[in-house]
């Protein structure tokens, strides 16, 4: 069975109503295409300097996602969702090649003119040489957060459910399917169609969390 994408979701209906979800419809299948369509919605999302540094692992044979199953410490999801997206960072990424990349890019669609990326280049190339292996991996996990939550919202919006994993094996996980070296993980996360919605939840106050003007 296979679902149309939701053109016309309430963005407010989509933050209220995603939910983690655990239970899915095995005989449910996404196409190919359309889970391209829901990396570039998530794709979307900002990250540092514009690099980009999020890299895709999506599994839908149902063979693989067995090889998943023990890896993810037996949570059924994996097997049942229809598409499994392994988030990862590119430490490879934060570098003025990749840099250039993206920004000559930019200047051809008009959106840059070259002194710009010129000067974001060498900004680059002076500033994240600075830094540590241990920062770079820290801005690996909040770009990929970044990603990963505007992947769940995008499939919510599409009718889709999903559940953000960290719990998994990710040396057993990187062995298994050869991932590269300048990889980070970051999670993984099951979509799909929903069988059992998600449990309700509650929050913490807006007052219990948020302190105003230093105080």
């Amino acid at each position: 069975m296979m679902k149309t994408a939701n053109r016309t979701a309430n963005f407010y209906d989509v933050i209220r109503e995603r939910r983690s979800v655990r239970t899915f419809d095995p005989s449910y299948t996404i196409s190919e295409e359309e889970i391209k369509e829901l990396i570039g919605e998530a794709i979307l999302a900002p990250s540092g300097t514009n690099l980009n540094p999020w890299r895709f692992m999506v599994f839908t044979e149902k063979a693989l996602k067995e090889k998943l199953l023990p890896m993810a410490l037996g949570q059924r999801q994996v097997v049942d969702a229809s598409a499994v997206i392994v988030v990862l960072g590119d430490m490879n990424a934060y570098t003025v090649e990749n840099a250039d990349k993206i920004n000559h890019r930019a200047v051809e669609a008009g959106f840059m003119p070259e002194e710009v990326k010129n000067r974001i280049n060498e900004s680059v190339e002076g500033y994240y040489g600075t830094v540590s292996e241990q920062v770079w991996r820290e801005w690996q996990h909040l770009d990929g957060g970044l990603v990963a939550m505007q992947l769940m919202l995008a499939a919510k919006a599409r009718g889709y459910d999903t559940v953000p994993m960290l719990g998994y094996n990710t040396e057993e996980f990187r062995k298994a399917f050869d991932v590269p070296d300048n990889w980070v993980n970051i999670l993984m996360i099951p979509v799909g169609k929903a069988t059992q919605p998600g449990f309700p939840t509650v929050r913490l106050g807006v007052d219990e969390v948020t302190h105003w003007n230093g105080k």
